[in-house]
This record gives C-alpha cells, structure tokens and sequence, in this order.
C-alpha cells in the first residue's frame, strides 16, 4: 500500500496546477505523466515549499492539527478572518485521504447546474442524504450541509480551484458531483490548489510535525505539543485549535475494536489515518459518535488496495460476475452494491466499460498507468482476457445498451448513469472487491464545529472538521460528500476558531 500512496503523492505534488483552461490542462497532465516515475515523498515536499521546522514559533493565533482538504480550508478560511494560524501534519507531505480521493465534490442549487439545466434543490440534497445514511445523519449538521454547499463552490472558484464538470453517484438522483473542468480525479486537483493558496497566503505549513497532545487548562484548551521528525518535543500555544486529523481507516486495532468483521479487508486510506484527533479529543472528554459506522466502498483494487472511483459508475459502467452477468444496481448506496459483491462466489466483480466511459472519466488514465486496466478490441475479447463467458458478457452488454436506449433498468432499477450506452471500442474491465473506505464515526460536533463533551458543552477554543467528526453521514456515506463535508465545514470551523481567537487576545 506505501507504494500506491507514495505514487499518488508524488503525482499530485509534481503536478501543475489547473485552472479551467485548456493550456493550463495541457501542462497538468505532460506534469502528471513525466512525475509517475518519481517515488521521493521529500522531493514532493521541497517542491512544495513547505515551512522549514526550524521556523516553528511558540504561540500561533490557531494551530490546526493535519494538513488534508479541511486543514488547509480552515487556515485559509482563519487567515481571511486576520488570524495568525499555522498547520502541522504528521506525515512527510500535505493532502492526508483527500489526495486520493476520485469522484468530486456534492453541492446542490449551484451555478455549474444551473448553466446545465438542472434542477436541483438544498431539499432534495437534504433528503436523499438522510436516506442513504439510513436516516440516523445529525439532521442539524446535515442542514448546515447542505445549505451550505454551493457557496462552497463559489468560495473554491475565489481560490482558482474550478470544480465546473458535473457527474453523479449512487443514492443521488441528480448530477451534483462537482470535479475539475477536465472530468479528472478531484484529489490532486484539490490538493495542489489548496496548497498553493497557503504558500500564496504565508500560511505556515509543518510537515514532520507529529501532534501527540492538545494542551488545556480549566477547561479551555491552550496549545498543542508536537514531536518533531520522530525526535525532539515543542510546546506550543494558542487562542484555540483545530483538529482535522482525518478518520481511522488504516488503524487495523480500532477497526477491528468497532466491527471484527473487518479484520481481513484492505483499505484504501493513506496510512498515516490512525484516528490521532480522535484520541486525543476523547483524553480531553470529548464525546464520540457512530464509532461503529465503517464505510465498505465497492470498488477498490486488492493487489494495491486502490479505490476505483465512483464517476466511473456514474459515467456509464457496469458491474459483471466471473459468470458475464449484471447482478445489482451499480448506482445504489455503497453498502448495497459491496453486499452484492461479497455475496458473489468469487466475492469479486469486474468494471466493464467503454472507450466513452474513458473519456469521460480522465481517472481511469491513471487506473491504466498502475496496471489495474485490461483492455479489448471487442467485448468477446476483452470476457477471454478477463476469463469469462464470451457469448455471456456480449449478450449483457447488448441488453444494457437496449436498456439505456430505452431508459428503463429492468433487471436492477438503475435509474441514473444511464446518459450514454456501452458501444464504443475498445472496451475495457477493472478487477474490484469492497475494500474499508471511510469511518463515518468520529467526535461529536455541533454546526460551529465545537468539539462537545458527553453533556453537550462545548470544549472552549476546541474546533474540528471533515473525517474526524462524526454524526453527518449517518450510517453510509453518499459518494461525493466526504469532499463536500471537508470544505464547508473547514470554512465553518476556520471562521468559528478565529471567532473564539479574537475574544482571547
């Protein structure tokens, strides 16, 4: 798993940043290519510029603790509000899971539709959320959510971070899956441009800064201490702190404490996801929610434990058996399609798809870069490349392209992903298994983003967004909402601590 993490880092961080023009786009993707090679994580780092150690200071306005999507929102988000903040991440690079994440970004009521022509409301994002979270998501967070969402689009454009190409995931009826102009994956886009906003904005950035404690006194907290590259320990201070740590997806002993059924599985979170914020916030009595709540993403590659993006569904693929027959609704929730898969005898499936599928999900260039593609002139040799039924898979293949003529699943009431069919060569097929993706329990936040104790007060100047939280996606994430939930409520508690920040000095 080091080595697809490695591969993915090095590939967003030697990548060009871009922003919605087709040079630009040029550039981004020659970077891309003439990177893959490079395995230096520390080279990634230089190119980034992050701050050197030896400039860490001993009081900053707000510490925000990880360097992902929310912790570089939120510094961003506090320093327009005139706060001093800094940023200290564990690991040797910036982007935590964000880096790797491949669908886009959910928003509701937002430009980018309404230039499509499509109608979309904040209600119909609220409730289909709530029902793929099994109706058990904190409706309180989820309203902020959703509410909240296409001003985060608009805040992201102020960045040059362009989000302007539409898609959809399972459990959504609408196509509100924003990602780049290109239709490439979100995660190195995304995190290259948050990146550069903070070198923009003399935002200091800490990379080998391993937060171990939040710090407090009489119920306020005051600072952090952080080991530094592996050796010496700082104290540092500060009018209130912000953890953004990400969840547990790679801590094999809290996931199996939470569900044992997940002992054997492979998980698709980088490796520095050990659930630190958590713990640290529950020594403080931080109250926690839906620790139980473990995300199985359908999709992922077993050999490198890599996910499949969703967009890939979403863009027009299928799912077939070893036997070269649909079996579920490739567009259903994400514990409904992996359910599926496990029951399978082989407890696998393969994507199948087309040439317009590729095209219009750039992601799978990079899929075809680590050798998880198998390519076919024609759908009968791609099945004998694949080990299945020749006659079986053309024969699925065909009814699914009637069915997209005719609009109407008959096997499987799939009702979206369905704007184009499965007929232009060559054809492709992608060898997935459910994999561990994302842990929807976390601390217990309210829409400030104040981190709560077990009675519901608040913990002064304690903040907290994205992974590490819990309570918003309920008991199943909805594909696309992780990057949403990272950016709105990155802003929000970027705001709210430079709030809280400003009464203390």
């Amino acid at each position: 798993m080091k080595k697809v993490i490695i591969s993915l880092l090095s590939l967003s961080l030697f990548a060009g940043i871009a922003v919605g023009c087709t040079s630009d786009q040029e550039k981004t993707a020659k970077k891309r290519k003439e990177s893959k090679e490079s395995t230096e994580v520390t080279s990634g780092a230089s190119a980034n510029g992050y701050t050197d150690l030896s400039e860490l200071k001993d009081q900053y306005d707000i510490v925000i603790i990880g360097a992902g999507g929310a912790g570089m929102t939120a510094a961003l988000q506090a320093k327009e509000a005139g706060m001093n903040p800094a940023i200290l991440e564990k690991m040797p690079v910036a982007g935590g899971n964000t880096i790797k994440s491949s669908s886009g970004m959910n928003a509701s009521e937002t430009k980018y539709q309404k230039v499509e022509g499509i109608t979309d409301s904040n209600d119909k994002f609220f409730e289909e959320t709530l029902k793929g979270g099994k109706g058990t998501n904190d409706k309180e967070l989820l309203r902020f959510f959703v509410d909240h969402s296409a001003d985060a689009i608009d805040w992201l454009d102020t960045k040059g971070i362009e989000l302007s190409n539409l898609t959809i995931t399972g459990g959504m009826s609408e196509k509100r899956t924003h990602r780049p102009a290109d239709g490439s994956a979100i995660g190195g886009y995304l995190v290259d441009g948050l990146v550069r906003n903070v070198k923009e904005e003399k935002v200091p950035l800490f990379v080998n800064a391993n937060v171990t404690e939040i710090t407090g006194k009489d119920g306020q907290v005051n600072g952090v201490k952080v080991k530094l590259n592996d050796k010496e320990t700082k104290e540092i201070k500060s009018n209130a702190v912000i953890v953004t740590t990400g969840g547990f997806g790679a801590n094999k002993e809290m996931l199996e404490k939470y569900d044992p059924k997940l002992k054997d599985y492979v998980t698709t979170n980088q490796e520095g996801t050990t659930g630190d914020g958590i713990k640290m916030i529950e020594k403080l009595g931080g109250a926690t929610v839906d620790m139980k709540e473990i995300q199985i993403h359908p999709t992922v590659q077993q050999d490198k434990s890599f996910l499949i993006g969703e967009v890939v569904r979403g863009e027009g693929a299928i799912l077939a058996s070893q036997e070269g027959t649909r079996f579920v609704n490739e567009m259903d929730t994400r514990d409904k399609v992996s359910a599926a898969i496990t029951a399978l005898p082989e407890k696998s499936a393969y994507l199948v798809f087309d040439q317009g599928v590729r095209d219009r999900a750039k992601a799978i260039d990079f899929y075809n870069e680590q050798g998880f593609v198998v390519e076919g002139k024609i759908i009968e040799e791609l099945a004998k490349k694949i080990d299945m039924p020749e006659a079986k898979l053309k024969e699925t293949v065909e009814q699914w392209n009637k069915e997209v003529q005719t609009k109407s699943d008959t096997q499987y009431n799939r009702t979206t992903g369905m704007d184009h069919d499965l007929s232009t060569g060559p054809f492709y097929a992608i060898k997935i298994a459910p994999g561990i993706h994302h842990t929807m329990g976390g601390v217990k936040i309210n829409t400030k983003t104040e981190v709560l104790k077990e009675d519901g007060a608040p913990i002064k100047g304690l903040y907290a967004a994205g992974e590490v939280t819990g309570g918003l996606h309920g008991a199943n994430r909805i594909g696309g909402n992780a990057v949403a939930d990272i950016i709105i409520f990155g802003r929000q508690s970027g705001t709210e601590a430079a709030n809280f920040a400003a009464t203390q000095k």
